[in-house]
């Protein structure tokens, strides 16, 4: 009795091991192969549930998503010869699982080596036919597509990947050299800042003349309105004491006198010495008389 229990239980334990190791589940995220024997027999296996021989096929699964190979920064020389250091990164998926697993054997690390290769390669030989303006803004944009278009050759023949786009993080220049080049862009920018503020202060120049010269007209035109109208009102002031004086020409005289008067007598110590019967008093005698 307890013999035929044993079998059954290890017929069951026996039945579910293998159905265990029958079946598998490929997720959205994922790509798989199919192996017998450690032989590729199926491949690009879309998601879903699957079934497989037991302890015969084998099954690999590799991420499908959009992976990052971050290059470490390399020295490159441009068309001047002059050195940049470029960092750089990948983002590249898994296309062809056949040849992604024959070329890395589904080792992510291998084929990120293998594609970090080929970027600087690709880099060295793109930097080497431009110059120092044309890696850093000129052609960057078109450097990074023809780069990208390089590394698809290689990338999707012999390593079953799709490079989905090559960017360059930093471009900077060797420490021996960038304390140079700093100085002399500072010289060249505080020579451009001199000869702005030349021209600035030329061009002051220019404006303060120029508003001198009119403030000199318009002062010189404001006189000269200013003084023909008061020569118009001293003509018009004339005229209207001379109609007034005529129409009493005693009394006209007596006034100049009096007004005479006033004004030769103003200062108290002011000396004078007239003949007493001259014309001057002839208005004083009169009123004596």
């Amino acid at each position: 009795m307890f013999s035929r229990k044993f079998v059954i239980g290890f017929l069951v334990l026996v039945v579910a091991i293998l159905g265990i190791n029958s079946v598998f589940i490929v997720n959205e995220m994922e790509r798989a192969v199919l192996l017998e024997f450690g032989a590729v027999v199926r491949h690009d296996i879309k998601p879903g549930f699957h079934v497989k021989w037991p302890f015969i096929n084998d099954v690999r699964k590799f991420d499908a998503r959009v992976l990052t190979s971050d290059a470490p920064p390399e020295r490159f020389l441009t068309l001047e010869k002059k050195a940049v250091i470029v960092d750089s990164f990948a983002k590249f998926r898994v296309s062809n699982v056949q040849t992604y697993y024959t070329a890395t054997s589904g080792d992510q690390s291998r084929a990120e080596q293998l594609l970090k290769q080929r970027i600087n390669t690709g880099l060295r030989n793109e930097i080497s036919r431009r110059t120092l303006h044309e890696v850093v803004s000129g052609e960057r944009d078109q450097l990074m597509l023809e780069l990208r278009s390089v590394l698809n050759e290689f990338a999707n023949d012999e390593l079953g990947v799709t490079v989905v786009d090559v960017r360059v993080k930093r471009i900077d220049l060797p420490p021996e050299v960038s304390q140079s080049v700093y100085d002399r862009m500072n010289t060249e920018r505080d020579i451009e800042a001199r000869e702005h503020r030349a021209k600035g202060q030329e061009l002051a120049v220019g404006i303060q003349a120029d508003a001198d010269k009119q403030q000199e007209v318009i002062l010189a035109e404001a006189y000269g309105e200013a003084q023909e109208i008061r020569g118009e009102g001293d003509a018009e002031a004339a005229a209207i004491y001379a109609a007034a004086f005529n129409k009493d020409k005693e009394f006209y005289k007596f006034y100049r006198s009096m007004d005479a008067y006033r004004r030769t007598f103003s200062n108290k110590g002011d000396v004078l010495l007239i003949q007493p019967d001259s014309d001057f008093f002839s208005y004083m005698n009169k009123s004596q008389q």
